[in-house]
């Protein structure tokens, strides 16, 4: 017995001294292109003669010796085998290696992304998970701000898709589909009115995104960029998808027009409805709603050779609001001392809104083993005609609300404290267009080291764009309110109106923009991996006459000999966004073309840290905080109503934000990944020429403070993100 005892010690003891000599690498396993998980893939190490096989999410964990290099091999049937070589790991260190295989018909080839830098500040999303997610708007841009770095929807609530990014408005985002620029509605006032945006969901493949700090590579705006990269089909599919709020339905594949198996034409189709009538009716205001919102938009691709490609993109988006209030009946106060305002109306409102874009882009990729370099040319024109129509006349009393619950007029207003009539008239109309021509490219030196373990490369990458912006706006809307039989202003020999607005502007206008960039990357597998970019920006725009150069710096290190996967951030620069139309014009709709670029410097600093969890089943996690701060000056001061932006149309303002935001995502719930968002942040202004006052209860003087809070400010943003399923 003592015998079998010791033998029993003994082995135990061998078997934790081999555990302890041992590594864990682990991943996915995915398809190039679709990104669709490979199942019962064999994951092999020719050392120990040891093999995993993927589960149904394409996810292995294995064991390799430590201390030495060894040779990773992936294979399955129907793709080509990958390769991974492992230089030497500490022991209990673990090392996330994410392969995706080409099919074994294909000229691609196997792509292996180690767990080096992440992206330098962009947040890269597969789309498959957010398709499935209801929504009130039924667009993609809803499921940012609980993904996203310091990002929410701002007043416009749940019925809006528009965001604000770290203290700035909807109109400092960028958006770009497949490197075309994208455009949104310029007179839309509500969330109710708001349709369809351009990004369809069941064309997306994947989405990158950055709440500041970008490389210069992207345009000129303050807050952040979305961009997004649609599908390249490899076979026919479709899906269809109906609710109670529209329905969607899209159809892709490619098929030969030659017999060379590379000639591939490749297409995207989708349609989109919505409608949230049942959704309005909810709402404190009663009436006839009738919300329609339609989109069309097709995704074309060519391959003339194995380097040629030409792609097309069409999209047509028409929005159609017609609403026929009724009535209101809204109640504020105490259990004891109840205010209530009954409103009837008539009249009706009635919006449309009509958006058309297309492009054509044509890029050349030879294949290089040595130098790789890209060319892409694009063209396109995005094009908008709106029209609000409003004539609508409220007639209310306020007074005290019955609160007795026994009384037969409970919640009714017993005792008229006044009454009025508000009469809305608006009568807008928004034409415009924007006409771009774009060359960019991109070139990869390989540069020699002395070292073998070493690797440096240069990529350098620039672009020249020529744009042109059409427009011709008519503002025609006043407002009469009338208290007690007194018109609002008051006047006993006219009758005065509150707000009147009727302008008629229209110019046409030339921007050119173009931008210089390189990424310098160093790599030793003992030491860590640095990458720098820098990159300049240039514009200038023939209506104000302003030219502008702003540099932008990103700098990224991670460190390789660590036992902890962490890489590190800094970024900063100058961001400069030249004025659109609503910047020029100002509340009473007037245009100013003399308007400038609102200016700002950044700096952000940040870390991610990449760790596992479990011994059987290694569940990957990651953290990401940021630290940022923008210095602000000639900026054009506005106001949020819902999401309609009412610009000053004057560079009288100037301030700064501030903050930090923390996001951990990974699979709380195996094989559903979620997300946890903490922001806070301080966004202060001071306008020219007004004396800005703090004022406190007892205090009605109040004392002059330097800066207010901007109107995007929030202390404090949490934001949860959970994803569960039943098996």
């Amino acid at each position: 017995m003592k015998i079998k005892l010791t033998l029993l010690l003994l082995a135990f003891r061998f078997s934790t001294l081999l555990t302890a000599q041992t590594a864990t690498v682990f991943g996915t396993v995915n398809e190039v292109g679709t990104n669709t998980p490979i199942e019962f893939a064999i994951v092999y190490v020719k050392v120990l003669n040891k093999s995993v096989e993927t589960n149904a999410a394409g996810e292995y964990s294995l064991s390799v010796p430590s201390g030495k290099p060894c040779l990773v091999q992936i294979s399955r049937v129907g793709y080509k085998e990958g390769k991974i070589s492992l230089e030497a790991m500490r022991t209990g260190t673990q090392r996330r290696i994410d392969v995706s295989l080409v099919s074994a018909t294909s000229e691609g080839e196997v792509i292996i992304k180690d767990s080096r830098i992440k992206d330098n500040g962009m947040i890269r999303e597969d789309i498959k998970d957010f398709k499935l997610l209801p929504t009130t708007t039924g667009n993609l841009e809803s499921v940012l701000p609980h993904i996203a770095l310091g990002t929410n929807s701002g007043t416009g609530g749940e019925l809006t898709s528009q965001y604000q990014v770290r203290g700035g408005n909807y109109d400092e985002n960028l958006v770009y589909v497949n490197d075309f620029e994208i455009y949104r509605p310029q007179l839309i006032r509500a969330g109710q009115q708001e349709g369809l945006t351009f990004a369809n969901p069941d064309l997306v493949r994947d989405l990158s995104f950055s709440s500041g700090g970008f490389e210069a590579r992207y345009g000129d705006k303050m807050s952040s960029v979305l961009d997004i990269k649609y599908k390249r089909p490899d076979s026919l599919q479709g899906s269809v998808s109906g609710s109670f709020l529209g329905a969607s339905a899209h159809l892709e594949g490619s098929f030969r027009l030659k017999k060379d198996d590379y000639r591939r034409f490749r297409y995207l189709l989708g349609a989109r409805y919505k409608t949230t009538r049942y959704i309005l009716g909810g709402l404190d205001i009663k009436g006839e709603y009738v919300p329609n919102f339609t989109d069309f938009q097709t995704y074309l691709t060519y391959d003339l050779s194995k380097s040629w490609q030409v792609a097309a993109m069409g999209n047509f988006n028409q929005s159609s609001y017609e609403f026929e209030p009724q009535s209101r009946n809204t109640a504020t106060g105490l259990i004891n001392f109840t205010l209530g305002l009954n409103t009837v109306y008539q009249g009706q409102e009635r919006d449309r809104f009509q958006n058309g874009m297309g492009g054509v882009s044509l890029t050349y990729l030879p294949d290089r083993k040595k130098n790789p370099f890209f060319l892409k040319f694009l063209a396109s024109r995005f094009q908008t005609a709106e029209t609000e129509g409003i004539d609508i006349i409220g007639d209310y009393v306020i007074g005290l609300v019955e609160t007795n619950l026994g009384s037969a007029n409970a919640g009714e207003i017993v005792a008229p404290l006044g009454t009025g009539t508000q009469h809305q008239f608006v009568r807008n109309r928004f034409w415009g267009a924007v006409t771009n021509v774009e060359h960019k490219g991109g070139y990869e030196m390989q540069l020699s080291a002395n070292d073998p373990s070493v690797s440096k490369t240069n990529f350098i990458q620039w672009s020249v764009k020529l744009q042109r912006e059409e427009i011709d706006d008519k503002l025609n809307e006043w407002e009469r309110i009338d208290s007690a039989l007194f018109s609002l202003p008051y006047s006993n020999s006219d009758l005065k109106l509150r707000n009147v607005f009727k302008t008629q502007n229209a110019f046409n206008s030339n921007r050119i923009l173009g931008y210089v960039q390189n990424t310098y990357t160093w790599r030793k597998d003992s030491v860590g991996e640095f990458q720098a970019i820098f990159g300049v920006r240039a514009a200038h725009w023939d209506l104000n006459k302003e030219s502008f150069i702003t540099p932008r710096v990103q700098l990224a290190y991670k460190p390789l000999n660590w036992e902890k996967d962490v890489s590190f951030r800094l970024a900063g620069g100058f961001y400069y966004q030249p004025p659109f139309y609503r910047e020029l014009r100002n509340p009473q709709g007037v245009v100013d073309p003399s308007v400038l670029a609102q200016k700002s410097a950044q700096v952000i600093a940040g870390l991610t840290y990449d760790f596992a969890i479990g011994k059987l089943r290694k569940i990957p996690f990651r953290l990401i905080t940021e630290f940022y701060y923008k210095k602000l000056w000639d900026m054009v001061s506005f106001d949020v109503d819902n999401v309609r932006i009412r610009y000053a149309g004057a560079n009288n303002s100037e301030g700064y934000i501030m903050g930090w935001d923390m996001r951990i995502n990974g699979e709380f719930v195996p094989g559903a990944e979620s997300w946890i968002n903490l922001s806070f942040l301080r966004a202060r202004e001071s306008v020219n020429g007004v004396v800005h006052k703090e004022r406190n209860v007892g205090d009605p003087e109040g004392k002059p403070v330097a800066d207010v809070p901007r109107p995007t400010d929030q202390l404090m943003t949490l934001s949860v993100f959970f994803q569960d399923y039943l098996p």
